[in-house]
């Protein structure tokens, strides 16, 4: 199916723009290879209730962050009615809010850190201090805003201070803070696409956990191991979670689960469905190790663009 009418929609107002646009040029050039005609749409210059759906056949969703995986951006395309790449409405919102997915996760019994939630308008140090022992959480304690992608406004508190501190911070931004346990061990991250899920690679971060500069700078010297170091029998089940996960939460096209594996038991931190298409990203890391050329992967989120999902 060459020759179509593909508008790729990147960059956005969100902290991941810079990503998103990296990730969108990827594409781009890659859909231009295959022969379909490309034009762009970036939501920071205009509203997305202004694509004209007479001039496009199908839409790229390469966006990252809020208002693009959160399934704000997918209710347009739905209601404009032209076909759209990756997850719909339901399954990006409740993807990107780290509560309901791990209420997803528990009730589709896949591990996750123990966690509880406290919003801006009752927080305090002693309400802090009774949800930690209610909740059994020992220190380091990870905190972190509800909604947001690629490890922004992460942060790993060892004592009861620290943690009073960075959530004051973060309240300064964000309405919900999520606080759940910090798991140690290795960092496994799954892609699936389609359904299938493809293969794991494990992150080796020089930095104190894989956060934003880790994920997206040479400089930080992540180390990538592809296959994740698993025995057989393990990586096998890490891709079932991140299969189960992908289901449960009624994802389309790619997604990245982000697992940590520590005493030999997987914990599913977050799944992603707008995971990143940079030269650094993962997921075309993973289909290149499994022979899929960046091109191919394109071509395979490409048709896999509907509507009402």
């Amino acid at each position: 199916m060459k020759n179509r009418k593909v508008l790729v929609v990147l960059g956005g107002t969100s902290g991941e723009r810079e990503i998103s646009l990296a990730s969108g040029t990827a594409c781009i050039k890659a859909l231009k290879k295959m022969g379909h005609k490309v034009s762009t749409f970036d939501p920071k210059k205009k509203t997305l209730s202004l694509i004209d759906a007479n001039k496009t056949d199908v839409i790229f969703n390469a966006l990252h962050g809020k208002d693009g995986e959160d399934g704000v951006a997918q209710s347009y395309f739905e209601y404009l009615r032209i076909p759209y790449t990756h997850s719909g409405v339901i399954s990006s919102y409740n993807a990107m809010n780290k509560k309901i997915s791990k209420e997803i996760f528990k009730k589709n019994k896949i591990k996750s850190p123990k966690y509880f939630v406290l919003r801006k308008k009752n927080y305090n140090k002693s309400k802090l201090k009774t949800y930690i022992k209610r909740k059994k959480i020992k220190f380091p304690i990870v905190v972190k805003p509800i909604s947001e992608g690629s490890s922004i406004g992460v942060k790993i508190c060892k004592n009861l201070d620290k943690l009073d501190k960075s959530s004051i911070s973060l309240f300064k931004k964000y309405e919900e803070l999520i606080f759940e346990t910090y798991i140690g061990g290795q960092e496994i991250q799954v892609a699936v696409i389609n359904g299938v899920p493809l293969g794991a690679i494990e992150l080796k971060p020089k930095r104190e956990f894989y956060d934003y500069k880790a994920k997206y700078f040479k400089s930080a010297r992540t180390k990538h191991i592809m296959p994740a170091n698993l025995k057989k029998d393990k990586y096998r089940e890490a891709l079932k979670i991140a299969k189960q996960a992908h289901q449960a939460l009624g994802c389309n096209g790619i997604t990245r689960s982000d697992f940590k594996f520590f005493k030999n038991q997987f914990y599913l931190l977050e799944i992603n469905t707008q995971p990143g298409m940079t030269s650094l990203s993962l997921v075309p890391e993973i289909a290149k190790y499994k022979g899929i050329s960046f091109e191919n992967l394109v071509k395979k989120i490409l048709l896999n663009a509907s509507l009402n999902k």
